[in-house]
């Protein structure tokens, strides 16, 4: 179902964010190396470098033409990829940047990190409109329900807390992790959603009483990313074990394992990240040592 197809190279240190471009063909991949950089998915080949960066990215998110830039500084510079050109720093953050999510119907930007706080901004402007703490510690992952009514926050204390995207009044807590969260994916139907923790497994949530439906000992260790097929019934989750793993989105069953210990190719450091193409044709992953690995999905 899923074959490497191709091995990117190019990147000079981990590489922690991708993100998918306006045009279906081409991608984008950042970390440590201080440059974002460009892909070509028909040509399988570098394109250029975006735009240089002061300091490591750790998140990129992108909406319509806009991409945003997590990084570990604080500043998420907002980047115009059709017009080519920078068009706001924004430094209301002091440590890094982990996660980036947009709020299309309220027109706001939602932020978080190191620090432990939500920050909004203003998608007409990119202006500070207020922020509010969670822990003091850090906050790893937003993900936003497909109706845009709920706010799901990960956060290194093993919590997910659930907020009303209203007004943000946080109206659940869940507790079944025993490590930090690391990935939340609300499923494609709005009926569950699934995290990924730092305890390598993944725990289904009803999204009609948020209890937990199933728990998945999924990995032997941290699981970074969790994503679902934009068109057909699977998801696919990756480990600092060095695998990716298929999933069914109807049963969660485990469909197929990629790795080099199941002669199926992969990475041979910590996967931090995955994306789809927008077509579904292709899942996109990278990591620490440096690799972006194009596998082709069939099926």
């Amino acid at each position: 179902m899923l074959k490497l197809e191709e091995t990117l190279v190019g990147h000079s240190n981990p590489v922690y964010a991708l993100s998918s471009a306006v045009d279906p063909d081409r991608f984008y991949s950042a970390g440590n190396d201080k440059g974002v950089v460009e892909w070509s998915l028909s040509s399988m080949t570098y394109v250029k470098i975006l735009l240089p960066v002061q300091s490591s990215v750790y998140a990129l998110h992108r909406y319509n033409e806009l991409l945003f830039i997590g990084q570990r500084s604080g500043t998420i510079l907002v980047y115009d990829t059709k017009a080519d050109k920078l068009l706001a720093r924004l430094d209301h953050h002091k440590k890094g940047v982990f996660d980036i999510k947009t709020i299309p119907s309220k027109n706001e930007l939602i932020s978080t990190g190191e620090e432990g706080k939500v920050v909004i901004w203003s998608l007409e402007d990119f202006s500070f409109l207020y922020e509010f703490p969670v822990i003091d510690n850090t906050l790893r992952v937003i993900e936003i329900s497909k109706d845009e009514k709920t706010i799901a926050i990960g956060a290194k204390d093993g919590l997910i807390r659930l907020y009303n995207a209203d007004d943000f009044s946080c109206f659940k807590v869940l507790e079944g992790h025993t490590l930090p969260i690391t990935s939340i994916q609300f499923a494609p139907d709005g009926g569950y959603m699934i995290s990924g923790s730092r305890d390598a497994q993944l725990k289904v949530w009803r999204t009609m009483d948020f209890e937990l439906e199933q728990n998945i000992p999924a990995h032997l260790f941290s699981i970074y990313s969790v994503i679902f097929h934009p068109t057909r019934p699977y998801f696919a989750s990756c480990s600092q074990d060095k695998s990716i793993k298929l999933w069914s989105s109807r049963d969660f069953r485990l469909l197929k394992i990629l790795s080099n210990e199941k002669n199926t190719g992969g990475h041979f450091h910590s996967i931090n990240h995955m994306i789809w193409s927008a077509d579904g044709r292709y899942l996109i992953s990278t990591g620490d040592d440096r690799h972006v690995m194009i596998w082709k999905f069939e099926g």
